[in-house]
């Protein structure tokens, strides 16, 4: 068995023969021509061709995942009809008198270093789509046949084997798909029916085929580098897409594991079936938002796969625990825009920096304190040092253009300190909007309910905020004055204690009172036990684990 580790970007698994696709060789000659203005016209030709191509390519897209994965390839399409893209093109042309194919290959390698250059992972993953896009014309040029021509025709560089929706040429099987990379438009083009999952040697979380294969739910896997060998053609495998692990020539134990779990997940995606789309109300109607709780953009996968309307807690602190040094404004913008990209329309509840207690980094240098719990944490940091609080207000806002983000602040105690974030919040939009940077004005503003103090100041904070979202496990610890770090004292720290439930309940009824929803994020929104409780109380949101979201639906429909 070799085992290799790469970079899981779509979860699942899948076991399997492998299926190398070669190297696509995209060398292209370079030829003096006589007649600038008539390899002009042939570029301006095979560009038109090519975008004709990426609108029916759109269309099946569209049709099968919903018009906003079908957005990528009309991007697609305004990158080839970009006046700088084809000035590119044609100033090589004339200047240095070149055939179009050479000239097109020219173009996109510099557009593609471009991309590449930029601080934006998001936008470095640019540079495969410029050069997806460019390699399209080149075909054209080169008079090789797109799989998606009228005729259903499979010809063309990415569909070796006919893994596309015509299927697998030699002999209908279903294969792991091993390559040194994928284009974005060749993934689009691949049969499910054929395809279990994808491997390739280069890529990343953020391209366009890692986005598309989560989906197409197919398990994938990037960045296995120089583990990749056209050898493994022929091998059985077992990849397992969240963790990145690929097994070549697994052993029986792997085997036997990797059975076990994919078992257990396809009566997950029974469920899923069953589920999907369906509202998570009450046999009388009474409706709950089910929403799940994310630490990473990469996580945001996982919300969609498992049929969560939006998200309700985006832990963005790991963006700190995770780093070295402080994460600029750029970093911060470019992973929240990402997970709202990738969440559309759905709502996307990020929950600010909320560092201290049991999350320490040592470049914010806080120093020991003997009761870190109640000590210096969260909103109290971010009101103490808004340099650090501004730039996150900041890249919130920004990405706020790109979907449906609201903010929430954490371990609030007071009505002041959430009217000092929003003074503080409203000099970051004034910033923005003195830089003509678009931003959404009427972005909602939520805190979490997890002190008593902010139980019992729920009136008056509800009159200032959009919503609450209970956080149950700091609510328990500091109801029942109990560590929750401390496993010696578990016995006491009992999260369904009538303390906690009544808090909860208070909560809830203020924010009716004053005409905003409530929702939990803590852990117990996902106790199955409590549903029922919950549902009484009338909550109006339930924030959990992506895989703890069909579950509950489950439940709550079954009420």
């Amino acid at each position: 068995m070799r085992t290799i580790q790469g970079v899981g970007v779509s979860a699942g698994i899948a076991i399997g023969t492998v299926r190398v696709l070669a190297a696509v060789d995209y060398a292209v000659e370079r030829r003096l021509i006589d007649d600038p203005q008539a390899e002009m016209d042939r570029f301006r030709a095979a560009r038109d061709t090519a975008v004709a191509q990426l609108k029916q390519l759109r269309d099946n897209v569209a049709a099968e995942f919903g018009e906003n994965k079908a957005e990528l390839f009309d991007a697609h399409r305004l990158m080839l009809q970009d006046p700088d893209y084809a000035e590119c093109v044609e100033g090589l042309i004339a200047q240095d008198k070149v055939n179009a194919e050479f000239a097109v290959k020219s173009a996109a390698e510099q557009f593609a270093a471009m991309f590449a250059a930029m601080d934006s992972s998001t936008m470095q993953a640019r540079a495969a789509d410029v050069k997806d896009v460019s390699r399209r014309v080149m075909n054209v040029l080169q008079g090789k046949r797109d799989s998606t021509a009228q005729d259903g025709s499979v010809q063309g560089d990415a569909v070796q084997n006919g893994i596309v929706q015509n299927g697998i040429a030699q002999n209908g099987e279903s294969h792991i798909i091993f390559a040194e990379d994928l284009a974005p438009s060749d993934t689009a083009q691949l049969d499910r029916a054929k395809v279990l999952g994808l491997v390739t040697a280069k890529g990343s979380a953020n391209s366009h085929t890692a986005i598309l294969a989560r989906t197409m739910g197919l398990p994938a896997i990037t960045g296995i580098g120089d583990a990749f060998d056209p050898a493994d053609d022929g091998h059985v495998a077992v990849i397992d897409g969240a963790s990145g692990a690929v097994f070549v020539d697994p052993d029986e134990a792997t085997l036997t594991e990797y059975r076990r779990r994919k078992a257990e997940a396809e009566e997950h995606l029974s469920l899923l079936r069953k589920l999907k789309g369906k509202p998570t109300e009450t046999k009388s109607g009474q409706r709950v938002h089910l929403y799940a709780n994310i630490s990473r953009p990469s996580d945001a996968a996982a919300v969609l796969a498992n049929d969560a309307e939006g998200i309700g807690l985006f832990r963005s602190e790991f963006l700190y625990l995770e780093r070295e040094d402080w994460p600029t404004e750029e970093f911060q913008f470019d992973a929240y825009g990402q997970v709202a990209q990738e969440m559309g329309d759905r709502p996307v509840i990020i929950r600010t920096l909320d560092i201290g207690a049991d999350k320490q980094v040592d470049y914010f240098n806080l120093g020991h304190e003997d009761n870190p719990a109640l000590g210096y944490r969260a909103i109290r940091i971010c009101l103490t040092r808004p340099e650090i609080f501004k730039v996150q207000l900041r890249a919130l806002l920004r990405a706020s253009a790109y979907g449906n983000i609201a903010i929430m602040l954490p371990m609030i105690t007071s009505v002041q300190e959430v009217r000092d974030a929003k003074r503080i919040l409203e000099e970051a939009k004034s910033e923005l909007r003195g830089e003509r940077i678009d931003f959404n004005e009427s972005i909602q503003i939520g805190v979490m309910i997890e002190t008593p103090a902010s139980v019992i100041m729920a009136d008056e904070l509800a009159a200032e905020v959009d919503f609450f979202s209970i956080g149950t496990n700091d609510l328990t610890q500091y109801t029942l004055a109990c560590d929750r770090q401390n496993p010696s004292l578990e016995r006491f720290a009992d999260p369904h204690s009538p303390a906690v439930l009544r808090m909860i309940q208070m909560t809830i009824e203020a924010a009716h009172r004053h005409g905003i929803w409530c929702g939990i994020c803590g852990e117990l929104g996902a106790d199955l036990s409590l549903t029922d409780t919950f549902l009484r109380l009338g909550i109006d949101e339930l924030s959990v684990s992506p895989t703890s979201v069909l579950p509950l639906r489950n439940v709550i429909r079954n009420h």
